[in-house]
């Protein structure tokens, strides 16, 4: 029987559980406080935002709603992220990508402070992570790691499979799991589009964690049994009805022989939003020097 493993469910204890040490900063006077900025007039990026602030609302953490217009120069953007580092209130700067061609996206990540870089992107941030001593884990990866403990999936010792390398979800995926530490000491082989036969490096796995943004690349036939499967993918594909939401996994077909897998949408999309607050609680804990027991 294959196990569905559910990310709305798992998400909602984390935030369950971030509840208490949000009331343990506010009581000693610190409201966590994450600023989001958005510089384009994408619908999907708008719809994100909104989600998170109201993902915020939801646990007590307090945000700021700041946007610029796509066409502004460059200089306002960093300008603002200058603003919030300087702010003390504020405890996690987030820029909603994608930024217009205009705006250097590698500069805007290193412009933000590295205390208040939630999401995990910053230059100096990445090095710790890959040092073993991580600041903010990645939310997507970090989300992933909380899913495979809820699953009680063994991570030590197992050979895993990242497809994909982007710096946003495959290297910290790939470093989090060969860490020494607790959710790692997995052995782990990162695919992509160059790979030779992806498919034999996928069947020889006991983890696969899709994420190469792929519409359904992953099937049936590439995966052995009792294999646990990830899919950090979410594509929009037409239908005979219109469209519809896939991951980078053919669920139906992979279902059949996966030990444990993970839906789309209602998988890894939940927990993604959820470790931005979790990363936003740890912020605001480091800044106060509080010590807060973080689900």
């Amino acid at each position: 029987m294959t196990e569905i493993i559910d990310g709305n469910e798992v998400a909602q204890d984390i935030r369950n559980g971030l509840l208490e040490s949000i009331e343990t900063l506010t009581d000693a006077g610190t409201t966590p406080c994450l600023a989001t900025v958005l510089m384009n007039d994408d619908p999907a990026s708008e719809t994100y935002v909104s989600m998170k602030h109201k993902d915020c609302e939801e646990v007590g953490i307090a945000t700021r709603d700041i946007e610029i217009e796509p066409e502004a120069p460059a200089e306002e953007l960093f300008d603002t992220v200058d603003e919030l580092n300087a702010d003390p209130d504020v405890h996690g700067i987030l820029v909603q990508m994608p930024v217009p061609d205009h705006v250097d996206e590698r500069e805007v990540l290193r412009r933000i402070d590295p205390a208040k870089d939630v999401d995990g992107f910053h230059p100096e941030n990445v090095g710790r992570l890959v040092a073993g001593n991580a600041r903010y884990k990645p939310c997507t990866p970090h989300g992933v790691q909380k899913l495979l403990a809820a699953a009680d999936v063994e991570t030590e010792g197992a050979d895993a499979v990242v497809v994909g390398r982007s710096n946003i979800v495959g290297k910290p995926m790939a470093n989090l799991l060969i860490q020494k530490a607790e959710g790692g000491n997995a052995t782990v082989t990162v695919c992509h589009s160059r790979t030779d036969d992806l498919a034999a490096k996928t069947r020889a796995a006991d983890i696969v964690v899709a994420a190469a943004g792929v519409p359904e690349m992953v099937t049936g036939e590439m995966i052995s049994e009792g294999t646990v499967v990830i899919d950090v993918g979410i594509n929009r594909v037409e239908t005979e009805d219109g469209s519809e939401l896939v991951g980078d996994v053919e669920y139906e077909s992979v279902k059949e022989k996966a030990s444990a897998i993970t839906p789309v949408p209602g998988g890894v999309g939940p927990m993604t939003r959820a470790m931005l607050l979790w990363n936003t609680v740890k912020a605001a804990g480091d800044v106060a020097d509080i010590e807060v027991d973080l689900p």
